[in-house]
């Protein structure tokens, strides 16, 4: 039997490279991928759910500055709480399809400038209230404030209008058409919670989720209990408990789960993953995303104000390398773009990036330097191999002329305190379900999570009229060329696209499918699985 690597890519020819014109013509089609990456075979189906038992999960992440507030969610510890206290409008399933969720259905009028979304009836908060359109209308608005400091803002800021048509309809206007618009709602950050006099009653984390906020330590754990009341019933969450941990060291968090500590762990650490496969009692899964580890620069400080730099940059890490010694193949080779391979809008045609000292060193003397001093920041928690990747970086950067300084930065409040602070770290991204929604909140100019300060006047203009450009072909060619302007001129290394690969006891049941747009079925593990006994 063919392993989930092979069958990801046994469609293809061996070597084939599709030309410019073959993309757009199967981007035309609407063929090749789904929500968050590529649509791959379902792990087995473990079992028929079952209800009971206490669920302990342990995950990277977390930081004594989280905070139960949907805008400021950043890593997988908030994704976890959050999916399981919560819901979206919107919601991605399994097999990596949008579906509904607390919008049952939603239409455009013609033009796609104006969203009906029709909301579910009968839904209750934790705390007894029913859902109604001013929740969701309060719940979308805290993302668009003038104070907000939300990855969603930047999303959000083509919505010139929201409001209720009757208690259990919503009605967006926008600035311009938009054919993806459902997909924002997708996000972990828009999870809807009860409003009270105008306002996001974020704090006691009431949400309409499958489980009820026990107890909340911010960067340490987190306690639910089963929503008696969910209004999904029996179909999903199904043990009548869970706690969710931080544990940012890797091999703490398998020590854990071969102990029996905890029942899943986000993230295994991938030199030592074929010996967790050989532990009685422990399944190993991952899904094949869009998710993607990067190295943004400041482009509005020096020396990154610089494209040759940047350029130098770029050309000085070996992604091959990464691939093999960080990935240990679980993934593929980025070309310093977003759009992952496989993606509806992925422009296969563009020349692969790869490690060149020579035009490393040419790009510096074309910046006027012949060698450059720079820091790079990383932390163990963020992926397994960031601290070994960045040591990698060095060593190529330096016969490229680069003397890359590693600063290991603690594990708690990186997002917070590095990310976007320093001029040069190590980050990753999880899938977003479409190009547009990746470009926009990473790369638009003034976007809040826009890591790399990146301004480009055409890029910015491609990406609105390729938001509302309806004609499929039309719209290839212009996500190829914003990828053409990020691989060339952006601010951001992206050496490779990474496979989620996660564990859990074989105790756990899990559904034959999951969805690889997040780690552990796209966040929801802790909604869609339950114990088999």
């Amino acid at each position: 039997m063919k392993s989930k690597k092979e069958l990801a890519t046994s469609n293809l020819p061996e070597g084939k490279k599709f030309t410019r014109r073959e993309t757009l013509k199967f981007a035309a089609a609407g063929t090749v991928m789904a929500a968050g990456g590529l649509v791959l075979p379902g792990l087995a189906q473990a079992a028929t759910p079952k209800k009971g038992g206490h669920l302990r999960i342990g995950v990277r992440g977390g930081s004594v500055s989280d905070s139960l507030d949907p805008a400021t969610f950043s890593d997988v510890f908030m994704r976890t709480v959050g999916y399981g206290t919560s819901n979206t409008l919107v919601g991605i399933s399994g097999e990596d399809k949008l579906v509904p969720e607390l919008a049952e259905s939603w239409e455009a009028k013609p033009g796609a400038s104006e969203w009906v979304f029709n909301i579910r009836k009968g839904v209750e908060f934790h705390s007894g209230k029913t859902l109604d359109a001013d929740d969701i209308i309060v719940s979308i608005q805290h993302h668009r404030g003038d104070d907000s400091k939300s990855g969603m803002k930047s999303l959000l800021k083509a919505v010139k209008d929201i409001r209720k048509d009757g208690p259990n309809k919503v009605v967006f206007t926008l600035e311009g058409g938009n054919a993806d618009f459902p997909y924002v709602f997708t996000d972990y950050r828009l999870m809807i919670m009860a409003q009270k006099d105008g306002k996001l009653d974020w704090q006691g984390g009431v949400g309409t989720g499958g489980y009820v906020l026990k107890s909340f330590e911010p960067g340490v754990r987190c306690v639910l209990e089963r929503n008696p009341n969910y209004w999904r019933g029996g179909e999903r969450a199904f043990v009548d408990s869970a706690e969710i941990l931080t544990i940012p060291d890797v091999n703490s968090r398998q020590t854990a789960l071969i102990n029996g500590d905890i029942d899943i762990i986000d993230q295994v650490d991938l030199k030592t993953v074929h010996l967790l496969k050989r532990q009685s009692g422990i399944e190993v899964a991952d899904t094949a995303g869009a998710l993607h580890y990067t190295y943004p620069m400041n482009t509005q400080a020096a020396p990154f104000d610089n494209n040759d730099v940047r350029l130098a940059v770029k050309y000085a890490l070996d992604r091959k390398e990464l691939l093999e010694k960080v990935l240990h193949g679980y993934g593929t080779l980025g070309n310093d773009h977003p759009v992952a391979p496989g993606h509806q809008f992925f422009a296969a045609d563009l020349e692969q990036r790869h490690y060149d000292p020579d035009k490393s060193k040419f790009h510096l003397k074309k910046a006027g330097m012949t060698r450059a001093e720079i820091s790079l920041s990383v932390s163990d928690f963020l992926y397994a191999g960031a601290v070994d990747g960045a040591l990698l970086y060095k060593e190529r950067a330096a016969k490229a002329g680069i003397d890359l300084n590693v600063v290991r930065e603690p594990s708690d409040g990186y997002f917070s305190n590095v990310w976007k602070k320093k001029p040069f770290v190590a980050s990753y991204w999880g899938a977003r379900p479409t190009a547009d929604l990746i470009l926009t909140v990473g790369y638009a100019s003034g976007g809040s999570w826009n890591d790399s300060y990146f301004e480009h006047e055409r890029f910015n203009k491609l990406l609105v009229e390729a938001r509302s450009e309806l004609n499929q072909a039309k719209r290839a060619e212009m996500y190829h060329d914003m990828q053409v302007i990020l691989r060339d001129e952006g601010g951001t290394v992206i050496p490779l696209f990474a496979n989620n690969v996660f564990a859990m006891s074989k105790k756990i049941g899990h559904p034959a499918s999951m969805a690889g747009n997040w780690e552990l079925d796209g966040g929801r593990s802790i909604e869609r699985w339950w114990f088999q006994s």
